[in-house]
């Protein structure tokens, strides 16, 4: 596997030191944006371009979401910030309750936690699935992307046997590394894959979700 997927560089930054004091996440403002370009990982090919924009800021944070491809796509919604009830990064689009964190509630290198939820899929209320995420910082870097150079807090997220919609899928996993900046209130680079079972198959030949890449190129 490892020689399947080397095509798309793996992220690294230079290890800092925690910072002190530690970093404030910039809190939510209407007209704050973030433009990611979106790689596959397995061969580098840039599958879109997706702007991100905070189009409203209340009891519930809305983010608008556009791809010069794909056109629109569905809002992420965050209530209160940093947590998410509305989450459109894995396919299909899911709804939590209760909502998840979506960066370590610590910003500290040695944070982590396990949260549980339930989710719907969007459109389709009638279902109701289990997810159980872990989330455990390992180190602070500068990293230096297309935007610029950003002090980030890189975690690692592990979904390990969530339930899937797909009732033909009989297990189910994803993974991901994000590289989060506080100076900006969102990831830097996030990448992500999941993969599944069918009846009758094991890990050793399990399938592919998307393996994705997601780099900040603006942001304001």
């Amino acid at each position: 596997m490892a020689a399947c997927i080397s095509s798309q560089p793996y992220p690294k930054g230079i290890v800092e030191a925690q910072p002190q004091p530690t970093p404030t996440v910039r809190p939510p403002k209407v007209g704050q944006e973030w433009v990611y370009q979106v790689r596959n990982v397995f061969n580098q090919e840039v599958i879109d371009v997706i702007t991100e924009k905070v189009v409203s800021v209340g009891d519930q944070i809305r983010i608008s979401r556009s791809g010069i491809k794909a056109g629109p796509l569905p809002d992420e919604i965050q209530s209160p910030w940093g947590y998410v009830i509305q989450d459109p990064h894995w396919s299909p689009p899911q709804k939590f309750a209760p909502a998840v964190p979506l960066w370590p509630v610590q910003l500290n290198a040695k944070s982590s936690g396990y949260y549980q939820s339930r989710y719907q899929v969007l459109g389709y209320p009638d279902g109701n699935y289990f997810w159980g995420l872990s989330m455990d910082a390992s180190q602070w870097e500068r990293l230096s992307v297309t935007a610029g150079q950003f002090l980030t807090l890189k975690y690692h997220n592990e979904i390990p046997y969530f339930q899937s919609q797909d009732v033909f899928r009989v297990s189910n996993y994803r993974e991901e590394d994000l590289w989060f900046s506080p100076e900006i209130g969102r990831w830097v680079i996030r990448r992500s894959f999941g993969r599944y079972l069918l009846g009758g198959m094991r890990w050793n030949g399990a399938l592919w979700e998307d393996y994705l890449e997601w780099e900040l190129i603006s942001w304001k």
